[in-house]
């Protein structure tokens, strides 16, 4: 075995001479070693598996479609919120309110409600009562028949889901005060006069169609007022126009005469205004 012998250098290293030489590889600097290692690294992610990459396109193509769902599904839900707007938006009508204050100021006078009327001799509060009450429930009747036009179709569209939960509540909501009102209405005819709640409704929209009627032939006569007004003015005025015409045309004839007139009296003046012998008179000079 040979015999090693140490040496000290002056940095402070030791190296041993006549030693066999190792045959372990030279350890790099750790500089290098962090160099390699992030090398290292890009190669692997840039060398990754595709199908990372293609579960994350997935997963962002999912979220996009999920926004865009959502997106949609409140664009539509706004749409059928929006439809038809205040369809049913109702309120009752002012004969209402009326009635009730009608009917404080009977109960004031002593009437005491489902006394039975004297129909020989009815009292004035009972009178004035009854025709408040048909004067309420003819004033209900457009909501009445606005709901019962609506009631099938809302139906339908709910049962087919092609409209909102929103407007759905808003048709419920305005069907109930509606389908209140009636009873209301039947159970103050009762307190009047027993039984008229029967038949109170049928002779509203009697009232009611007849009140229409006489509202429509008011309006058309209006408007065929309106019209033949307009034809009058229309032929007062081509009339007018005709007569302009009339007195143009006179007035041009009466300008061309005097023109006339003009131009005769101008060739009198001239061979008028020559003296006589006033040429002959110039041939003797000559001679």
């Amino acid at each position: 075995m040979a015999e090693e012998t140490a040496n000290i250098n002056p940095d402070g290293s030791t190296t041993f001479e006549g030693a066999e030489e190792s045959t372990m590889p030279p350890v790099e600097d750790s500089g290098d070693a962090g160099e390699t290692a992030g090398e290292a690294f890009e190669e692997i992610a840039q060398g990754g598996d595709p199908a990372i990459y293609l579960l994350l396109v997935v997963m962002l193509l999912g979220v996009l479609f999920y926004i865009y769902k959502r997106k949609s599904k409140e664009d539509e839900d706004d749409f059928f919120d929006n439809l038809d707007g205040e369809k049913f938006n109702l309120k009752l009508p002012a004969e209402v309110d009326e009635y009730y204050a009608i009917k404080e100021k009977c109960l004031a006078a002593g009437w005491q409600p489902g006394t039975p009327p004297d129909k020989a001799n009815p009292s004035p509060q009972h009178r004035m009562l009854a025709q408040a009450l048909m004067k309420r429930a003819i004033g209900d009747i457009p909501l009445v028949t606005h709901i019962q036009k609506e009631s099938s179709g809302m139906n339908k569209l709910y049962s087919q889901s092609m409209c909102s939960v929103k407007q759905w509540r808003s048709y419920q909501a305005a069907e109930a005060m509606v389908s209140s009102e009636v009873e209301e209405v039947r159970g103050e005819a009762d307190e009047i006069e027993a039984g008229w709640s029967q038949v109170i409704w049928r002779q509203a929209m009697q009232y009611h169609n007849m009140l229409k009627q006489k509202h429509e032939m008011e309006q058309k006569a209006a408007a065929d007022a309106a019209a033949k007004k307009m034809a009058i003015d229309q032929a007062k005025k081509k009339t007018m126009t005709e007569e302009e015409k009339i007195k143009a045309a006179e007035k041009a004839a009466a300008e061309l005469i005097k023109a006339e007139e003009r131009e005769k009296d101008s060739k009198n003046a001239f061979s008028g205004g020559v003296k006589k012998g006033f040429l002959d008179s110039k041939k003797g000079k000559k001679k």
